[in-house]
């Protein structure tokens, strides 16, 4: 019986939050196929410990916490699992629904490297304290804060970039 109602909470979760997981993966990865990938392994990590997360609380926060760690992870790890291939597959084609500024800020985004933009997605985007966010990054709270703030610095260099190079076309 126990295992019935395990089961159950954690797929009222999962249908409860993949969208958000997804969103935010993507905004850590800029693609919604790795996005999907890294949700899965998120939900996975998590269904896994499931029994304790849920007795500790705030299984949001660990969510969050596995999908970054995971990204990260995979980031660390790219480089042998990438295989060349003989063609590049067309990009799969995304309406735009959102106003032209938010498309240069995910595009600036992307530009960052993966510690400045792990921190800024959780802070910014997830607004997670300092304090949060060094615990889920294995860092200390002093390296959020510097990490932002160059994080920033960088994304608003790029967004000003970026943001010229559309308004001259």
């Amino acid at each position: 019986m126990r295992e019935a109602v395990r089961e159950r909470e954690f797929r009222e979760f999962a249908e409860a939050r993949q969208g958000q997981l997804r969103r935010s993966a993507y905004l850590l990865c800029g693609d919604w196929h790795q996005a999907q990938d890294l949700t899965q392994t998120t939900l996975m990590k998590l269904y896994a410990s499931w029994g304790r997360v849920r007795r500790d609380g705030n299984v949001e926060a660990y969510a969050r916490t596995i999908l970054t760690r995971a990204f990260i992870d995979q980031y660390r790890k790219r480089s042998w699992r990438e295989e060349p291939v003989d063609e590049v597959p067309e990009p799969a084609s995304v309406e735009p629904v959102t106003p032209e500024l938010r498309l240069v800020m995910q595009a600036a985004l992307m530009e960052l490297p993966p510690r400045y933009r792990a921190v800024l997605v959780l802070r910014f985007w997830e607004d997670w304290s300092v304090e949060q966010t060094a615990e889920a990054l294995r860092v200390t709270p002093g390296t959020v804060k510097s990490q932002s703030a160059r994080g920033l610095v960088r994304l608003r260099g790029l967004v000003e970039g970026l943001a010229g190079e559309t308004s001259g076309r």
